[in-house]
Order: structure tokens, then C-alpha cells, then sequence
């Protein structure tokens, strides 16, 4: 699968599409946190050991993980996802699939045996090393049950095997998580840009053992994180009330998103708070008329009767309600 925010593919590809462009192609909370400006310092020193582990500590909260030890910051959830193919000889490792392109990559990169599953029962069948999942899925949502993530945890434990838990759509539904709980052999990866809006901070979390967690950041070296990066973090992970809000706000706009795509004859099939996973037998079309209408989403090469649109600006609803008319 591509990434979404290729703006310029768009640019490029249909040029005589009207501005300002529409991005609904990737998962970012279209409400962004109203950060304040840390102090100048953040940006004109290099961040103590102290600010990370204040940022961390705020992050454990916010996750429900009792111990801040076992949470270390990232430059995103994408900086875990390079460096744990390279922590591990070479394993056979199981992704429960279609997901997030960046996993299969990151392992077969380092010359990992890959195979990928269709579900999490399936992928234990494989008797693998490490089984990677993420929760919610990305593109479709689905939510798989914490308890039997537990089991494969303690599965893949007695074996001395991994399971990779990548949670960056977790924040806003925060049910599916198995963040605080301590399960062995297990590295849950969170992402603070998608449910702040603030994607270009690139800032995320591994959550794992201590022990473990002690090893990440050896990996990542000194100032892995930026001194602005940090203070922003802390101050919108520290906002529970915001993030509460968020919760309501983005379920309502679901809700209106749904409706117009079942009115343009689409079939809702998945998705979470910061997006939706629609079906449609012309999806190849509706995609071209949308982006001849300014607006970007997500259409899939493994499957081609499907679009993934985010959730629109506030001042956006109205072109996007003319484009599906």
C-alpha cells in the first residue's frame, strides 16, 4: 500500500483541479492540538535526559502504563518500525495483513523471512518468531480482542519470540490497546501525530519491557527526539480533556461522512475515528472524480473497489458533499 499525503502526486497528475486541494488521504486528526510555543531554549539547546523522561513520564499516563521506564520516546512510530528488524538474528516473522507497508518492508530489509497472514490465529499457525499487528488495523479498522493478544504474547514468549503491536490509531480508540498491561516479549508502538493533527512533529513511543526498552535506546543514541517535539508532546499528551472531546467530535463526523458515502452508494466496510474504508463497484472512478474535484483520498492496489477518505476539515464539509452529490 502507499502512503497517503502525496499532495504532489495529486498536483502533478491532475493539474486542473481546483485549490486548495483536500487531503483525505491519510489518518490525521484534521483538529489539530492548539499548541503553545515551548520556550525558545527547546529549540536553541539540545534536550537533557531529564526532558525525555518528563515527556515520557507524561506518555505513560496518558497510555495507562504504570512504569514511565518502560515507555521511550521516537521520532515517530516509523523510527521503531526501522530498528526493530535490526535487533533480532534472522527470524520468520508473520504480519497479519493487508496493513501498514512500512512493517513488511522494515523486515525484508534486514532479511527476514516474511509471510503474511489474514488473521492473528492465522499467523500463530505459522509458527513464527514474531507475529506484527496492528490494533486498529490500518486500512480497515479492525480491532483484534486484547485477550487473545495476550495469548499470542505468551505464545511467542515461551519461544523467545516477539509480538509487535503497532498502535498508532489507538489514542482515539484506546478499548483495542494492550499498552498498560505487562505482557512479556511484547513492543506496542504509538504515533502522536495522527489523533493530535500534529504529524510533522514526529514524535511516538515504544512501549515494552524496561530491560528492552534500555536497548531502543542505546539503538537510537542520544537526542533522538527534539527538544520542540518534546515540550510539544507533553503538553497535548497531558490533555486528557481535549482528547476526550477529540473522542465525541470525530465519532459525529464519522457519522456525517458515513452518510454521505452510503448516499453515493458506497458500502461502509471499516475504518476508525480518523478515517473510513468504503466500498463501491467504480471506486477507480469515484476516485478520479473527487481528485478532478480537488479532493485526495486513498485507493488500494490489492484492492481496487475500495477508497479510504479522512476526515475533512471543518470548512470543507461542502465541497465534499458537492463532489459526492
Amino acid at each position: 500500500m502507499q502512503h497517503g499525503g502525496n499532495l504532489h502526486d495529486a498536483k502533478a497528475l491532475f493539474p486542473e483541479a481546483p485549490e486548495p486541494w483536500i487531503d483525505l488521504s491519510t489518518g490525521i486528526n484534521p483538529n489539530a492540538y492548539p499548541v503553545s510555543l515551548p520556550d525558545l531554549r527547546a529549540f536553541t539547546r539540545l534536550p537533557s535526559p531529564q526532558e525525555v523522561g518528563h515527556t515520557e513520564a507524561v506518555a505513560a499516563r496518558a497510555y495507562g502504563v504504570s512504569d514511565p521506564a518502560r515507555v521511550v520516546a521516537t521520532a515517530g512510530s516509523q523510527a521503531t518500525i526501522r530498528l526493530l528488524p535490526r535487533l533480532r538474528d534472522k527470524s520468520k516473522v508473520a504480519i497479519v495483513g493487508p496493513t501498514y507497508s512500512e512493517h513488511e518492508r522494515s523486515w525484508v530489509s534486514e532479511g527476514h523471512d516474511i509471510q503474511v497472514a489474514t488473521s492473528l490465529a492465522d499467523a500463530l499457525a505459522l509458527t513464527p518468531d514474531v507475529v506484527v499487528i496492528a490494533n486498529p488495523n490500518n486500512p480497515d479498522g479492525r480491532i483484534a480482542d486484547p485477550t487473545e493478544l495476550a495469548e499470542a504474547a505468551s505464545i511467542l514468549h515461551r519461544r523467545g519470540g516477539w509480538l509487535v503491536v503497532d498502535e498508532a490509531f489507538a489514542d482515539l480508540d484506546d478499548e483495542a490497546s494492550i499498552a498498560g498491561k505487562k505482557l512479556p516479549g511484547t513492543i506496542v508502538l504509538r504515533s502522536f501525530g495522527k489523533a493530535y493533527g500534529l504529524a510533522g512533529v514526529r514524535l511516538g513511543f515504544a512501549i515494552c519491557d524496561p530491560v528492552f526498552s534500555v536497548r531502543i535506546r542505546e539503538e537510537l543514541g542520544p537526542w533522538a527526539v527534539s527538544g520542540p517535539a518534546l515540550a510539544l508532546g507533553a503538553q497535548a499528551l497531558g490533555d486528557a480533556a481535549w482528547l476526550a472531546d477529540q473522542k465525541v467530535r470525530l465519532a459525529r463526523a464519522c457519522l456525517v461522512l458515513d452518510e454521505l458515502l452510503t448516499r453515493a452508494d458506497f458500502h461502509i466496510v471499516g475504518g476508525t475515528r480518523l478515517f473510513r474504508l468504503a466500498r463501491h463497484p467504480q471506486a477507480g472512478d469515484w476516485f478520479e472524480r473527487l481528485a478532478r474535484s480537488g479532493i485526495w483520498v486513498r485507493k488500494f492496489n490489492h484492492e481496487q473497489t475500495i477508497l479510504r477518505l479522512g476526515i475533512p476539515q471543518e470548512e470543507m464539509w461542502d465541497r465534499l458533499r458537492g463532489a459526492l452529490a
